[in-house]
């Protein structure tokens, strides 16, 4: 329990047990439901309730791992036994409107539709300069709010393809991060969904054959890149660099393949 409320510290959360819990502290794996009722009140002398579930008549419910409402719920109700009631304080940072980026789920549609450009462009940048990961998390962002926008269109109206046709060039850039960052099964469910409707984007083909190619999927890539070479000849200069790479991986595999067999029968 002490490293547990030595990692709140860290967060700048205090934690006082007003009344002792049952039994062990949860090991709360995602996908663990805990309902409570909290109240919110000011850290200054008046102490000022800002909310409190009891008077609204409705408990709290969270699913841990999916962080859906403010990230601090999960991090001090992991530190609660069954039963417990406990008093926390943090600091919380206010800010004005306009000064700070939203979060796509706090944002009306006509933000939504106005962020998009805006957290593109910020991927684009921090892909350039190397951030992988956090370029990742802004084309993210972005799909979200297209995804929550399309939503609210009827599938097929001029609309919906409209945002769809928006998703589809953030979508192909977050699967560039995942090349990047190795995790090619992501790359190609996501390649392969925009080809299920777009069957003449040469780059969902090319990021497909290359993650097929990582994966060992030879014929699979091959035929990739033979659709590339099809719908764009121009691009026969980096198909075939990268054909000659799968082809050396596949033969420096069999090297290794037929070194182990002999080893395994010279014993």
């Amino acid at each position: 329990m002490a490293d547990i409320i030595a990692r709140l510290r860290e967060d700048g959360i205090q934690k006082r047990v007003i009344q002792e819990g049952r039994g062990a502290l949860p090991d709360f794996q995602d996908g663990t439901k805990a309902t409570f009722h909290y109240r919110t009140l000011r850290s200054d002398e008046e102490g000022a309730v800002l909310d409190d579930s009891r008077v609204r008549g409705k408990p709290m419910e969270l699913i841990i791992g999916k962080k859906f409402k403010l990230p601090v719920w999960e991090t001090i109700v992991r530190t609660m036994r069954e039963g417990e009631i406990a008093q926390f304080c943090c600091d919380v940072k206010v800010e004005n409107p306009g000064t700070y980026q939203q979060d796509p789920w706090a944002m009306t549609d006509e933000e939504k539709a106005k962020a998009v450009p805006v957290i593109h462009q910020e991927g684009n940048r921090l892909y350039r300069e190397g951030h992988v990961k956090e370029a990742a998390a802004k084309y993210y962002d972005a799909i979200a709010c297209l995804k929550n926008l399309q939503m609210k269109e009827q599938p097929g109206s001029p609309d919906w393809i409209q945002l769809d046709q928006q998703i589809t060039p953030l979508l192909l850039n977050y699967c560039q991060c995942k090349l990047v960052a190795e995790e090619y099964y992501e790359v190609l469910d996501h390649c392969s969904s925009i080809l299920n409707k777009y069957d003449d984007n040469v780059k969902a083909y090319f990021k497909r054959g290359k993650a097929h190619a990582a994966v060992w999927n030879a014929q699979e890539a091959q035929a990739d890149f033979a659709k590339v070479l099809q719908l764009d000849p121009a691009l026969a200069p980096v198909v075939s660099r990268e054909l000659r790479a799968l082809e050396a991986r596949i033969r420096q595999k069999d090297e290794e393949d037929k070194a182990r067999f002999r080893g395994i029968f010279s014993h």
